[in-house]
């Protein structure tokens, strides 16, 4: 089960460089139900890591969906990816601890998407996520807007993902 709320910040945490950071490549094959593949290496001080390849399927749901994560080895990524459609999702990820151990994904997006910035926390129940207050520096929440989606995202024309953009107030 994955449980998440999404935010849109107000600015960047200080010190990103000090953080775990992956470089990650996503493609979709099908939106109902969701299912992807994703290429995640591991670039934290700017070097490039380990590299693992996974095929991803989530139900449907915003703040709750079951996700199953399957390994893929290189070969198989690149099969799957030429079946994909829409909007290859480019965007380094960073890890950074935040209380009562949770983790913020903040994810700068690449590509078609450069300028995007969004922060991801997963949660251990419901309960949690709907009892957090999320620090000072995030923005609005966006958990519930479909607009911010990766899935929504790779079916997005040029204009959409310019209005998108334009949504962004990072000072």
């Amino acid at each position: 089960m994955e449980i998440e709320r999404k935010f849109l910040l107000k600015k960047l945490p200080d010190r990103l460089d000090t953080y775990t950071c992956y470089s990650m490549e996503q493609a979709y094959i099908t939106i109902s139900p969701v299912i992807r593949v994703r290429k995640k290496t591991d670039i934290t001080g700017g070097v490039n890591g380990a590299c693992r390849y996974i095929l991803t399927i989530k139900s449907k749901g915003f703040l709750s969906r079951e996700e199953y994560e399957i390994d893929l080895d290189e070969e198989g990524y690149n099969n799957v990816l030429a079946k994909a459609e829409g909007n290859i999702i480019q965007k380094n990820r960073y890890v950074i601890p935040l209380d009562n151990n949770l983790k913020l994904e903040l994810d700068l997006y690449k590509g078609k998407f450069d300028g995007l910035v969004l922060g991801e926390i997963e949660f251990p129940n419901e309960e949690a996520a709907k009892n957090y207050t999320p620090p000072e520096y995030f923005s609005e929440e966006v958990t519930y807007d479909r607009r911010f989606s990766n899935s929504s995202m790779s079916k997005m024309e040029e204009s959409e993902i310019s209005e998108l953009i334009a949504l962004m107030h990072i000072g």
